[in-house]
């Protein structure tokens, strides 16, 4: 019989200098210039921008208060298919909660929960994992994992180690693949799968049948062509990325900070629909852990797949609910869903929000899950 080590209580604290190393870091960034003539963002993140973040960040942001908020949930540490995950497990107030796993995305991290979580343990018992090679789930040299192990490696914390027969999954960006592999891999062990991205192929096709497949396919393609550079280079050469923005924390919040804003339903503000405090708070983790260069796995190892994580002509079957916001990076129409989601039952478009609903819109998040579980229980 296999021994399985019990998870053992994580609480969060960063020496203090390693604050200081980071301030000191910040106190000394080389700044580029900036192509004269181009619109800001054009070309990746603004240098206005950044001449205000990394000052900010330097000699304002509070990362004790947000070391704080991690804290304040209940979180645990245990080794799982050889990583020594780290995840928070905040129990449901009612004897009936439903155990719900919330799996994050790149380039966020748990910060990306700190909201949604009190409005869902009502009724929820909540697991969030930071996934293997992301922040507090990294150790130099451990073994990378892509999609389809990482789904491995929650399975078995959510039935081996917790002791979860039947859960629920809810999930984003890579956590919506991670939720998807899970109902495909696991639909014995899922209660129901929400998304708020949908984890469809990346394929322009020519023939569509109808307006909306058309304007995604329009939309995709501008996607491939403008906005997945960062894809491709953290799929081919990770490694080589990864020696400027562990050594640079400027370069790691310049790398990050075109994503939050471009993502997020921001109307060309920056900090409109995600503070500055929670951009920095993750930007951050990925700091403090050294991280950033391990989280690009799951794209080299998608790139160098042979097949998607939900492959060619298989179908997830378990109940599926669906929330589209209008800034995310994709919407695929539901003729399109429905052909690798079978269960559909529960489809909402939204007015405004964008990539990062747990922190731009928390309260219709939580309403959603809240909505699409209710009628599975």
């Amino acid at each position: 019989m296999t021994l399985r080590s019990k998870p053992a209580p994580f609480s969060l604290h960063v020496p203090d200098d390693a604050i200081a190393d980071l301030r000191e870091r910040l106190s000394r960034t080389r700044f580029p210039d900036e192509p004269p003539g181009i619109k800001p963002w054009t070309t990746g993140t603004s240098l206005a921008y950044m001449k205000e973040l990394i000052p900010y960040w330097k000699d304002r942001f509070d990362w004790r208060a947000w070391e704080a908020k991690l804290n304040s949930f209940k979180q645990y540490k245990v080794e799982v298919g050889g990583i020594d995950l780290h995840f928070i497990h905040e129990p449901g107030k009612n004897k009936d909660a439903i155990p719900l796993l919330l799996s994050h995305g790149w380039p966020g991290s748990v910060f990306e929960f700190y909201k949604v979580i009190p409005l869902l343990t009502d009724r929820f018992t909540i697991v969030a994992p930071s996934l293997p090679g992301f922040g507090l789930s990294f150790a130099p040299g451990q073994r990378r994992l892509g999609v389809e192990e990482i789904a491995d490696v929650f399975a078995e914390l959510m039935t081996d180690v917790l002791g979860y027969q039947r859960f629920g999954a809810q999930g984003g960006d890579w956590g919506a693949f991670i939720t998807s592999r899970l109902g495909l891999m696991y639909p014995e062990r899922m209660v129901g799968i929400h998304l708020n991205l949908l984890p469809l192929r990346r394929e322009i096709k020519k023939e569509f049948s109808s307006e909306q497949e058309k304007t995604y396919a329009q939309q995709l393609a501008h996607w491939l062509k403008e906005e997945s550079g960062y894809l491709y280079i953290q799929g081919t050469k990770p490694q080589t990325l990864a020696y400027g923005l562990t050594d640079s924390p400027a370069g790691l919040a310049g790398w990050i900070g075109e994503k939050f804003p471009g993502w997020s339903d921001s109307s060309g503000q920056p900090d409109k629909a995600i503070k500055r405090d929670e951009l920095l708070a993750n930007v951050s983790l990925y700091w403090f852990t050294g991280a950033i260069g391990s989280s690009f796995w799951p794209y080299y190892s998608r790139l160098h797949s042979e097949d998607w994580p939900i492959p060619e002509g298989r179908t997830v079957d378990v109940p599926a609910g669906y929330v589209e916001f209008p800034k995310e990076i994709l919407r695929p129409p539901r003729s399109l869903a429905e052909k690798m989601f079978t269960d559909l039952r529960r489809w909402t478009v939204e007015q405004k929000g964008g990539h990062f609903a747990a922190l731009e819109h928390p309260e219709v998040l939580a309403r959603e899950i809240h909505e699409f579980f209710r009628t599975l229980s």
